[in-house]
């Protein structure tokens, strides 16, 4: 297979300074905005960064789920893989690669766990398979079979037939308040359009275009 002939000339627009806005949550916003409008398959799906203790890197990806000028959560196991590697270390990145619209968003931060109202404000919303699964999943374990798996979904289904699903105790969000962005636009030529907000001690933000 001849990869290094695969090659795309990005054309789908630029990004100038005068476009932005001062705050890289509007930024973000817009750009998700238009992400959802372009009708992406799944715009939310962002690829989460950890580190576990021996400073191996590990990336995975992970839903958004909702986000404001606090930061942005997505959920997951308390005892997964992921969860022990930020119970570790707290500083965490997430990528946005939406490529039909040429465009990246690079955000560097730090991971904490949001509220159990939070956590269970959610889990009520999600549908009754989805709340099921995650009693059922003992994140990032070994498993022996996908059957064994579905016996003990099977097993979660019948004690919980009745009335609703309580929120597991090992089961919530965690909320990546961000530190800085970094918006990424194709352009032709390789001369891509980068931009880092990085955060400052006032909670302002300053902003500085990179070299591509």
């Amino acid at each position: 297979m001849d990869i290094h002939a695969l090659r795309e000339d990005y054309k789908k627009g630029e990004l100038r300074r005068k476009d932005l806005y001062d705050d890289p949550f509007k930024q973000f916003e817009k750009w998700f905005q238009q992400a959802c409008n372009a009708e992406l398959l799944e715009p939310n799906a962002m690829t989460l960064s950890t580190v576990n203790a021996d400073g191996q890197p590990f990336m995975r990806t992970v839903l958004l789920k909702y986000f404001d000028e606090k930061g942005l959560v997505f959920f997951t196991n308390y005892e997964s893989r992921k969860a022990k590697q930020i119970e570790n270390n707290h500083k965490v990145s997430i990528l946005f690669t939406w490529l039909p619209l040429q465009r990246q968003v690079h955000i560097t931060g730090t991971a904490e766990k949001v509220s159990t109202a939070e956590s269970l404000q959610y889990f009520s919303s999600r549908p009754r398979g989805s709340q099921l699964g995650a009693w059922t999943s003992q994140q990032s374990s070994i498993i022996s079979s996908r059957q064994l798996l579905l016996m003990q979904f099977e097993q979660i289904k019948q004690k919980f037939m009745d009335g609703e699903i309580p929120l597991p105790d090992f089961w919530g969000g965690y909320r990546v308040v961000p530190t800085s962005f970094e918006f990424w636009q194709g352009c032709t030529n390789r001369l891509h359009d980068r931009f880092l907000y990085t955060l400052q001690e006032d909670q302002s933000w300053q902003i500085h275009r990179l070299a591509p």
